[in-house]
């Protein structure tokens, strides 16, 4: 889907203001759920989540946290539900047989890194991690679903966002109200700079959460500087990897969005073509559109993320680790 645009304005827009009741009942049932108790696994359980609907920077923190345990000794296995995928898991993802059409795109980046698991029955996924040698199941998202307990859940907000209009689905962009959020949230990751995140974060340290600051910035030089680039993307925010090919002195000549997971059809590799061709511009997509196109249709940017103060985060993150029971380890 394509995120709403009157799901941004504040205040909120006439057409909010008259889906606010069904947000409320939406509300309050989705946090009636999210309050269930959930299977405890035989390992500790990170969970990266977001307070609402659409990208928020869940997949590139969780591979950050995964490379900052693989760099403490720890062996990290993420557990994905393989959103927009068919395969219902759970399954071990293994990119040389598997698409994004059976298992989504994240666990795809994911399983560049570590070995990744993907399951709707998060108790059944959690199971075959331990099983792959997990000694910490790293979640890509799932803070609202409670069917498996989390030792730690790190939120990610993205600052030019936040939770938008404040409302939830579908007047606005939360998923739970988020009141009924804050107590199941152990830390935020805030990525980028924004007003609007930093209302969010503000509330977080009011309420005694640490919030983990940080940014996405190119893995590489794309050498896209100076050249006519037709961008293209179908995530959470496409405005905002536009925004960072521009930062990158890159002259878009074009961009076109989709929505987010959109599955490309021979159409819209077509057209793309075509568009570009006429403006002499390089086709130039995210990682996580790559891996939905053919191979080599389009120049990836990769983006990591950078962390302001890494060495709080792996203290609370280290912390988590050593509260664990020992009856609860595996």
């Amino acid at each position: 889907m394509r995120t709403p645009g009157f799901w941004a304005q504040m205040p909120p827009s006439p057409l909010a203001r008259l889906l606010a009741p069904a947000g409320a009942v939406y509300g309050r049932f989705t946090a009636k759920r999210m309050d269930r108790p959930g299977e405890q696994a035989a390992c500790p359980v990170l969970c990266i989540g977001n307070l609402t609907l659409g990208g928020a920077g869940k997949t590139p923190t969780a591979l950050r946290i995964a490379a900052m345990l693989r760099a403490q000794g720890k062996q990290p296995v993420f557990l994905s539900r393989g959103y927009g995928g068919r395969e219902r898991g759970p399954l071990v993802v293994d990119p040389t047989l598997r698409n994004a059409d059976a298992v989504g795109d994240e666990p795809l980046l994911l399983a560049r890194i570590a070995p990744t698991v993907v399951a709707r029955d998060r108790p059944a996924g959690a199971r075959l991690c331990v099983a792959q040698g997990a000694d910490v199941i790293v979640m890509d998202d799932g803070l609202q679903n409670p069917s498996l307990a989390k030792d730690l859940s790190l939120v990610a907000v993205d600052a030019g966002s936040g939770i938008g209009n404040g409302l939830t689905f579908p007047a606005g962009p939360l998923r739970v109200p988020l009141a009924q959020q804050w107590p199941h949230v152990g830390g935020i990751v805030m990525i980028g700079d924004g007003a609007p995140g930093e209302a969010v974060a503000r509330e977080a340290e009011r309420r005694g959460l640490p919030v983990h600051r940080g940014k996405l910035i190119p893995q590489a030089d794309h050498g896209l500087e100076g050249r006519p680039i037709f961008a293209f993307a179908g995530i959470g925010r496409p405005e905002k990897f536009f925004d960072t090919l521009r930062s990158m002195g890159a002259d878009l000549a074009g961009t076109q969005v989709f929505g987010d997971h959109h599955r490309f059809s021979q159409s819209d590799l077509a057209g793309l073509a075509d568009a570009a061709s006429r403006v002499g511009a390089t086709l130039v997509t995210t990682e996580k559109d790559a891996v939905r196109l053919p191979r080599a249709f389009a120049q990836t940017l990769a983006v990591r993320l950078v962390f302001d103060d890494e060495t709080a985060l792996r203290a609370q993150i280290a912390a988590m680790l050593r509260s664990r029971p020992a009856s609860l380890q595996a």
